[in-house]
């Protein structure tokens, strides 16, 4: 007999082996089932063998996900991202180099240009967004909506809708956008603070483009960090992980319980490949909500930050500093001057362990914890010092050191009205674009230098053909992650001096 032959009677062998042995258990637990509900773990055995037992009385969760699937998968819609030019021709602000604005190019590289022509809208990304009113509100992804000229919403009806992006929150990668409709299906919003590790979760979404796909798993972690801030992505992370499958298209999609109430958002996976390896995170609802309902309220995310400098305690961090108390925690490892938490008394080597009674073991459980509050509100910080347990009152600020809450700003801080150049105005200037600055007032513009009659000519190396390029710009920027927010404006006056101006956006 050959080794194949072998081989695949010995994995037969296996197969009826095991289904004779699971025929077994089955009859015997189908037979101790007639004869006794529970035996206690010290029943006398001797007489009983082949019999199934419990060794304690447990609760089975539900299995069955008909409902949750049934009652979320026309609360979530497939949003395809579309573009008419490539990422970053407009708002060349990434990779754009001060240097080369001041002192010039090189003298074999020519400055970035923006092609002039219309080509072709193209397709640049899918993902999927999740209804969370009925007259249209839809909470997504922010990398999913992020650089679109157009957004199509498709229903689970596959109707479709264009969509407005209402506002976005880099920092959690979290967006709210709208369409016009009315009652629309909507998936409740659930507490993701009271889900627990090994609880079962849906993911609902549409990878690779499979609309209304469902995918199970349990909860396999919380306030979950993936490291994404060290490779330029989101500012806080305090995921849920789950091993519920996850793949490109899913993004932005639900995480919902067996309820089927909405606990998270799904956003990321961690793998080599970019498809899913066994490992999906979302952005809890607690972040969520808080986010959503500050662009609506305030047109912009309310942060509030604690003030401290820290790193997370490790055991050998606790051996050198001889801290005993605990283990784990938020170690301060200097005190941001005239701060939330200098006014509380918080001081370097302190040992920050819960937010308002919430453990912070690690910096992802601190983050999700202050990114709940808003600049003004009251928390109680439980710390160590000295060994010793301790908490303190702080009002939180916001990052400017006070607790103002901010409205959104749009260009019209720039204080300048903006005119596109008429086809005389081109001819005199021999220009072949340009927006000429037509009125001033106070604002961004008039303390940078900028005179009424300026024009135009570039911005952060891009072109500017009309007064909207400007404020897609403007908003290009704000909306960055960048530190320094800055327009660096090339142009001209009518008497043909060129000039250089450096538009500060900070607040």
């Amino acid at each position: 007999m050959n080794t194949y032959a072998k081989i695949t009677l010995l994995a037969c062998g296996v197969a009826i082996a095991s289904s004779a042995a699971t025929a077994l258990a089955v009859n015997s637990g189908l037979s101790a089932k007639q004869d006794a509900t529970t035996r206690p773990a010290d029943t006398d055995n001797r007489n009983m063998a082949g019999g199934l037992y419990t060794v304690s009385h447990t609760t089975t969760p539900p299995t069955d996900f008909t409902h949750a699937a049934e009652s979320t998968i026309n609360g979530v819609v497939s949003i395809k991202n579309y573009a008419t030019q490539q990422q970053g021709q407009m708002g060349g602000y990434q990779g754009f180099d001060p240097f080369e604005f001041f002192f010039g190019s090189p003298r074999n590289r020519q400055p970035q240009r923006r092609n002039d022509t219309q080509p072709e809208e193209t397709q640049r990304g899918l993902g999927s967004g999740v209804i969370i009113s009925a007259d249209g509100y839809i909470v997504t992804n922010n990398h999913v909506i992020d650089g679109a000229d157009r957004l199509e919403v498709t229903l689970n009806d596959n109707s479709t809708y264009n969509a407005q992006v209402i506002g976005t929150d880099p920092s959690t990668d979290v967006a709210l956008i709208k369409i016009e409709a009315e009652n629309l299906p909507v998936i409740p919003v659930g507490d993701s603070d009271a889900l627990k590790v090994g609880e079962w979760v849906l993911a609902v979404g549409n990878p690779f483009g499979f609309t209304s796909t469902v995918t199970t798993g349990i909860v396999s972690a919380k306030a979950r960090s993936v490291g994404a801030n060290s490779r330029g992505g989101m500012g806080i992370e305090s995921y849920i992980q789950t091993d519920a499958a996850v793949n490109p298209g899913n993004s932005g999609g639900a995480l919902v319980n067996v309820r089927g109430e909405l606990v998270g958002i799904n956003t990321a996976i961690y793998s080599q490949t970019g498809n899913y390896v066994g490992y999906s995170f979302a952005v809890p609802t607690s972040i969520v909500t808080k986010v959503v309902t500050d662009i609506k309220q305030y047109g912009t995310v309310q942060r509030a930050v604690l003030g401290v400098m820290f790193r997370e305690l490790t055991p050998k961090l606790a051996k050198e500093r001889s801290i005993t108390a605990v283990n784990d925690g938020i170690l301060v490892e200097e005190i941001v001057e005239r701060s939330s938490a200098m006014e509380a008394g918080l001081k370097e080597g302190d040992v920050i362990t819960a937010i308002n009674g919430a453990p912070t073991h690690n910096t992802a459980q601190l983050q999700g914890e202050i990114s709940k509050y808003r600049p003004g509100d009251r928390i109680t910080v439980s710390y160590v010092r000295d060994n010793k347990t301790a908490s303190a009152d702080v009002i939180l600020q916001n990052a400017q050191g006070d607790t103002k809450l901010k409205k959104a700003k749009d260009h019209t801080v720039l204080g300048a009205a903006f005119a596109s150049l008429t086809d005389q105005q081109r001819r005199e200037y021999r220009l072949n674009s340009g927006v000429r600055v037509s009125a001033l007032t106070a604002g961004k513009f008039k303390d940078a230098g900028i005179k009424e009659g300026f024009i135009i000519l570039s911005i952060n190396n891009s072109r500017i053909s009309s007064p909207a390029d400007v404020e897609e710009i403007y908003k290009a920027i704000t909306q960055s992650n960048v530190a320094d927010k800055v327009m660096f404006i090339t142009g001209i006056y009518p008497t043909g001096r060129k000039e250089f101006y450096a538009v500060d956006l900070s607040d």
